[in-house]
Protein backbone atom coordinates (compact mmCIF):
# COMPACT_ATOMS: atom_id res chain seq x y z
CA UNK A 1 0.00 0.00 0.00
CA UNK A 2 1.06 3.55 -0.77
CA UNK A 3 -0.46 6.55 0.99
CA UNK A 4 -0.87 10.24 0.51
CA UNK A 5 0.10 12.27 3.59
CA UNK A 6 -2.25 15.27 3.73
CA UNK A 7 -5.82 14.30 4.53
CA UNK A 8 -4.73 10.72 5.20
CA UNK A 9 -2.25 11.04 8.09
CA UNK A 10 -2.09 14.81 8.61
CA UNK A 11 -4.64 17.63 8.52
CA UNK A 12 -4.17 21.40 8.50
CA UNK A 13 -3.77 22.05 12.21
CA UNK A 14 -7.23 22.92 13.62
CA UNK A 15 -5.61 24.47 16.69
CA UNK A 16 -4.21 27.09 14.30
CA UNK A 17 -7.15 27.48 11.92
CA UNK A 18 -9.92 27.47 14.54
CA UNK A 19 -8.82 30.69 16.28
CA UNK A 20 -7.96 32.16 12.88
CA UNK A 21 -11.53 31.80 11.62
CA UNK A 22 -13.44 32.25 14.89
CA UNK A 23 -13.57 36.08 14.54
CA UNK A 24 -15.46 35.56 11.26
CA UNK A 25 -18.03 33.30 12.91
CA UNK A 26 -16.27 29.96 12.40
CA UNK A 27 -17.02 27.06 14.73
CA UNK A 28 -13.84 26.61 16.81
CA UNK A 29 -14.31 22.88 17.48
CA UNK A 30 -11.80 20.33 16.26
CA UNK A 31 -14.63 18.25 14.76
CA UNK A 32 -15.87 21.17 12.65
CA UNK A 33 -12.41 21.74 11.20
CA UNK A 34 -11.83 18.07 10.46
CA UNK A 35 -15.13 18.05 8.57
CA UNK A 36 -14.20 21.28 6.80
CA UNK A 37 -11.05 19.78 5.31
CA UNK A 38 -12.99 17.03 3.53
CA UNK A 39 -15.66 19.50 2.43
CA UNK A 40 -12.87 21.55 0.93
CA UNK A 41 -11.29 18.57 -0.79
CA UNK A 42 -14.65 17.49 -2.22
CA UNK A 43 -15.15 20.99 -3.64
CA UNK A 44 -11.60 21.04 -5.01
CA UNK A 45 -12.11 17.66 -6.66
CA UNK A 46 -15.51 18.63 -8.09
CA UNK A 47 -13.92 21.68 -9.70
CA UNK A 48 -11.01 19.63 -11.04
CA UNK A 49 -8.62 22.10 -9.42
CA UNK A 50 -4.91 21.48 -9.81
CA UNK A 51 -2.49 21.27 -6.91
CA UNK A 52 -1.66 24.95 -7.14
CA UNK A 53 -5.22 26.30 -6.86
CA UNK A 54 -7.02 26.15 -3.51
CA UNK A 55 -9.72 28.76 -4.01
CA UNK A 56 -12.59 26.25 -4.13
CA UNK A 57 -11.18 24.49 -1.05
CA UNK A 58 -10.92 27.75 0.90
CA UNK A 59 -14.51 28.78 0.18
CA UNK A 60 -15.93 25.35 1.05
CA UNK A 61 -13.79 25.16 4.20
CA UNK A 62 -14.97 28.45 5.70
CA UNK A 63 -18.57 27.73 4.73
CA UNK A 64 -18.32 24.33 6.39
CA UNK A 65 -17.19 25.80 9.73
CA UNK A 66 -20.17 28.15 9.64
CA UNK A 67 -18.75 31.50 8.52
CA UNK A 68 -21.78 33.65 7.52
CA UNK A 69 -22.27 34.33 3.81
CA UNK A 70 -21.29 38.01 4.07
CA UNK A 71 -17.88 37.07 5.51
CA UNK A 72 -17.13 33.95 3.44
CA UNK A 73 -15.03 35.67 0.76
CA UNK A 74 -12.86 37.55 3.24
CA UNK A 75 -12.46 34.57 5.58
CA UNK A 76 -11.43 32.45 2.59
CA UNK A 77 -8.82 35.08 1.73
CA UNK A 78 -7.49 34.98 5.30
CA UNK A 79 -7.33 31.19 5.17
CA UNK A 80 -5.45 31.30 1.85
CA UNK A 81 -2.86 33.66 3.29
CA UNK A 82 -2.41 31.64 6.48
CA UNK A 83 -2.51 27.98 5.43
CA UNK A 84 0.92 26.77 4.35
CA UNK A 85 2.84 23.51 4.07
CA UNK A 86 3.96 23.61 7.68
CA UNK A 87 0.39 23.84 9.01
CA UNK A 88 -0.26 20.29 7.66
CA UNK A 89 0.91 18.73 10.92
CA UNK A 90 -2.11 17.56 12.93
CA UNK A 91 -1.91 13.74 13.14
CA UNK A 92 -5.07 11.67 12.61
CA UNK A 93 -5.11 9.11 15.43
CA UNK A 94 -7.01 6.35 13.60
CA UNK A 95 -4.73 6.63 10.59
CA UNK A 96 -1.57 6.49 12.69
CA UNK A 97 -2.93 3.41 14.48
CA UNK A 98 -3.95 1.74 11.22
CA UNK A 99 -0.54 2.32 9.67
CA UNK A 100 1.22 0.75 12.64
CA UNK A 101 -1.05 -2.30 12.52
CA UNK A 102 -0.63 -2.71 8.75
CA UNK A 103 3.16 -2.61 9.04
CA UNK A 104 3.08 -5.02 11.98
CA UNK A 105 1.07 -7.42 9.81
CA UNK A 106 3.87 -7.44 7.23
CA UNK A 107 2.23 -5.16 4.67
CA UNK A 108 4.81 -3.29 2.54
CA UNK A 109 3.96 0.44 2.71
CA UNK A 110 5.22 3.83 1.61
CA UNK A 111 4.13 7.47 1.30
CA UNK A 112 3.82 9.54 -1.89
CA UNK A 113 2.82 13.14 -1.28
CA UNK A 114 2.55 16.44 -3.09
CA UNK A 115 4.49 18.58 -0.67
CA UNK A 116 7.06 21.36 -0.34
CA UNK A 117 10.15 19.51 0.77
CA UNK A 118 8.97 19.17 4.36
CA UNK A 119 6.77 16.08 4.47
CA UNK A 120 9.27 13.48 5.69
CA UNK A 121 10.28 15.73 8.59
CA UNK A 122 6.66 16.59 9.46
CA UNK A 123 5.54 12.95 9.40
CA UNK A 124 8.33 12.11 11.81
CA UNK A 125 7.83 15.14 14.07
CA UNK A 126 4.07 14.46 14.20
CA UNK A 127 4.67 10.87 15.33
CA UNK A 128 3.30 9.20 12.20
CA UNK A 129 6.17 7.29 10.58
CA UNK A 130 9.76 7.29 9.43
CA UNK A 131 11.94 5.57 6.86
CA UNK A 132 14.19 2.94 8.43
CA UNK A 133 14.77 2.07 12.05
CA UNK A 134 13.58 4.24 14.92
CA UNK A 135 10.82 4.71 17.46
CA UNK A 136 8.00 5.24 14.95
CA UNK A 137 6.33 2.98 12.41
CA UNK A 138 8.85 2.26 9.65
CA UNK A 139 7.87 2.66 5.99
CA UNK A 140 9.91 1.76 2.92
CA UNK A 141 9.96 5.22 1.36
CA UNK A 142 8.55 8.74 1.67
CA UNK A 143 8.32 10.60 -1.64
CA UNK A 144 7.96 14.40 -1.59
CA UNK A 145 6.96 15.96 -4.92
CA UNK A 146 9.19 18.98 -4.34
CA UNK A 147 12.21 16.75 -3.80
CA UNK A 148 11.66 14.53 -6.86
CA UNK A 149 10.44 17.31 -9.14
CA UNK A 150 7.11 15.85 -10.24
CA UNK A 151 3.69 15.99 -8.58
CA UNK A 152 0.38 14.14 -8.75
CA UNK A 153 -1.62 13.52 -10.87
CA UNK A 154 1.48 12.98 -13.02
CA UNK A 155 2.03 9.22 -12.82
CA UNK A 156 5.81 9.63 -12.89
CA UNK A 157 5.88 10.57 -9.20
CA UNK A 158 5.03 6.96 -8.35
CA UNK A 159 8.07 5.67 -10.23
CA UNK A 160 10.22 6.99 -7.39
CA UNK A 161 8.31 4.83 -4.92
CA UNK A 162 7.77 1.69 -6.99
CA UNK A 163 11.50 0.92 -7.12
CA UNK A 164 11.12 0.09 -3.42
CA UNK A 165 8.41 -2.49 -4.23
CA UNK A 166 10.19 -4.62 -6.81
CA UNK A 167 8.42 -7.82 -7.76
CA UNK A 168 4.97 -6.49 -6.89
CA UNK A 169 2.56 -5.86 -9.77
CA UNK A 170 1.53 -2.17 -9.58
CA UNK A 171 -2.10 -3.26 -10.06
CA UNK A 172 -1.83 -5.00 -6.68
CA UNK A 173 -0.61 -1.84 -4.95
CA UNK A 174 -3.33 0.36 -3.46
CA UNK A 175 -2.89 4.11 -3.28
CA UNK A 176 -4.95 5.81 -0.58
CA UNK A 177 -5.59 9.54 -0.77
CA UNK A 178 -8.24 12.22 -0.22
CA UNK A 179 -8.38 13.87 -3.66
CA UNK A 180 -10.23 12.55 -6.68
CA UNK A 181 -8.20 14.69 -9.08
CA UNK A 182 -4.75 14.28 -7.57
CA UNK A 183 -4.89 10.87 -5.91
CA UNK A 184 -7.46 8.76 -7.74
CA UNK A 185 -6.43 10.30 -11.05
CA UNK A 186 -2.71 9.89 -10.37
CA UNK A 187 -3.05 6.32 -9.11
CA UNK A 188 -5.08 5.28 -12.14
CA UNK A 189 -2.54 6.84 -14.48
CA UNK A 190 0.21 4.87 -12.75
CA UNK A 191 -1.70 1.58 -12.93
CA UNK A 192 -2.26 1.44 -9.17
CA UNK A 193 -5.51 0.65 -7.38
CA UNK A 194 -7.00 3.92 -6.02
CA UNK A 195 -8.86 4.11 -2.73
CA UNK A 196 -10.33 7.42 -1.56
CA UNK A 197 -10.46 8.25 2.13
CA UNK A 198 -13.96 9.71 2.27
CA UNK A 199 -14.97 9.86 5.95
CA UNK A 200 -18.15 11.87 5.39
CA UNK A 201 -19.38 10.04 2.28
CA UNK A 202 -18.94 13.09 0.07
CA UNK A 203 -18.48 10.93 -3.04
CA UNK A 204 -21.44 8.56 -2.91
CA UNK A 205 -21.82 6.61 -6.15
CA UNK A 206 -18.22 7.15 -7.27
CA UNK A 207 -16.63 4.57 -9.57
CA UNK A 208 -13.68 3.89 -7.28
CA UNK A 209 -13.24 2.27 -3.88
CA UNK A 210 -13.80 4.43 -0.80
CA UNK A 211 -13.21 4.02 2.92
CA UNK A 212 -14.39 6.15 5.81
CA UNK A 213 -11.45 5.30 8.06
CA UNK A 214 -7.98 3.93 7.51
CA UNK A 215 -8.86 1.22 10.03
CA UNK A 216 -11.09 -0.34 7.34
CA UNK A 217 -7.93 -1.33 5.47
CA UNK A 218 -7.18 -3.86 8.18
Amino acid sequence: MLFDAGGVFLLPDPTVLAPLLAPYGGDPSIEAHVRAHYSGMAAKSAAGSTEGFWGDYNLAYVESVGVPANDVAYAAHVLERTRNAFVWRWPMADSVKALALLVASGMPVGVVSNASGQIEEVLQRSGVCQVGDGPLTSVRVIIDSHVVGVSKPDARIFDHALVHFEGIDPARIAYIGDSVTMDVGGARAAGLHPILLDPFDDHEGADFDRIQSMLELL
